[in-house]
């Protein structure tokens, strides 16, 4: 059995309807998934499963949220090492520490090319970083200003589809794979 990250790019239904965990656990186990866990209420899945191709898992997962919820969702999958990679390279230990929600890391289902980098870099205010990290996009969001044009240049239709998590969730989630709970 392998050990695999599922991370969802948005979980709202609509008119203010968000999907419960413990649907979401359940539509994971209905596709024979084993031991499913959800980490905050945000779209984060851990679960088992024979080795299986990424891109298969990702559009197993898709249909069937989109069968059980009505709405078609991004589905970003990665196996457990492949995460624990992705948290191990934070470029950005020293904004990680503390509250840990100004580091974000925008997942990405096809790596980002190097050659993006700048113009994502133009949107950034002074006291703002980014940088591509083994085709991943890793943030770091100003504490001044309650908004960011980074958010808006690392979207889906200039980047790909992908989907953000702050520090603390990258954290535990490689806890969640790292030691099986």
């Amino acid at each position: 059995m392998q050990t695999y990250v599922a991370l969802l790019y948005s979980i709202i239904l609509g008119a203010g309807r968000r999907v419960v965990m413990s649907d979401l656990k359940a539509m994971a186990e209905s596709l024979g998934l084993s031991n499913v866990r959800t980490l905050v209420a945000t779209g984060n899945l851990v679960f088992e499963s024979e080795k299986t191709a990424i891109p298969v898992l990702e559009r197993r997962l898709e249909a069937a949220f989109e069968t059980a919820f009505g709405r078609h969702v991004d589905i970003i999958v990665r196996g457990a090492g492949d995460w624990l990679k992705l948290a191990s390279r934070n470029p950005f230990p020293s904004e990680s520490t503390g509250a840990g929600d100004q580091v974000a890391v925008r997942v990405m289902r096809k790596a980002v090319a190097e050659d993006v980098l700048p113009g994502l870099q133009a949107h950034a205010a002074e006291d703002e970083k980014v940088l591509l990290v083994g085709g991943d996009i890793w943030l770091v969001f100003s504490r001044e200003r309650p908004s960011s044009r980074l958010l808006a240049a690392a979207n889906h239709k200039r980047m790909g589809i992908g989907t953000s998590r702050n520090w603390n969730t990258v954290r535990k989630l490689a806890e969640m794979v790292g030691s099986g709970q």
